[in-house]
């Protein structure tokens, strides 16, 4: 996911960000784990995304807990931004994966075809993309983006 916005920046909404997501809460990423135990660990750094499905679904969730660093971690440095914006008024509200294209143990590319939901000033939207992702130093990252919607 790439989503980046112009908005000036604030604090986040009540109940968004961080502190509403604890090791013990379902994993933003809709997988039927804790986020401790799913996403979690990626963002602390203990564990490395598997495939690339597993990065996309890492990078939605530190979008929902607005975990920046791991953000940029995961980013190639080829087309990497200086930052991550988040936007005070957006609430990631649930991940759709449409299509997974190579990304395995195996693969040195992949693609995710996904359908990111959200809410922004509360009105309901979603982003529909397909990411593109690469070995970069062993570790799978995220390189570019066709947003299809």
């Amino acid at each position: 996911m790439s989503r980046r916005t112009s908005r000036p920046r604030g604090t986040a909404p009540a109940g968004a960000g961080p502190g509403r997501i604890t090791p013990q809460s379902p994993c933003p990423c809709g997988l039927p784990a804790t986020y401790g135990d799913c996403c979690g660990r990626l963002h602390a750094g203990t564990a490395a995304a598997p495939t690339c499905e597993a990065l996309m679904r890492s990078r939605y969730a530190a979008f929902v807990v607005r975990d920046a660093g791991y953000l940029l971690r995961t980013w190639h440095p080829e087309t990497r931004p200086p930052s991550v914006d988040f936007d005070p008024a957006m609430r990631w509200t649930g991940l759709d994966i449409l299509e997974t294209t190579e990304g395995s143990a195996f693969h040195t590319t992949g693609t995710v075809t996904f359908r990111a939901h959200y809410s922004d000033g509360g009105r309901p939207d979603a982003l529909h993309e397909k990411s593109r992702f690469v070995r970069h130093d062993g570790a799978w990252v995220y390189a570019t983006a066709v947003f299809v919607d």
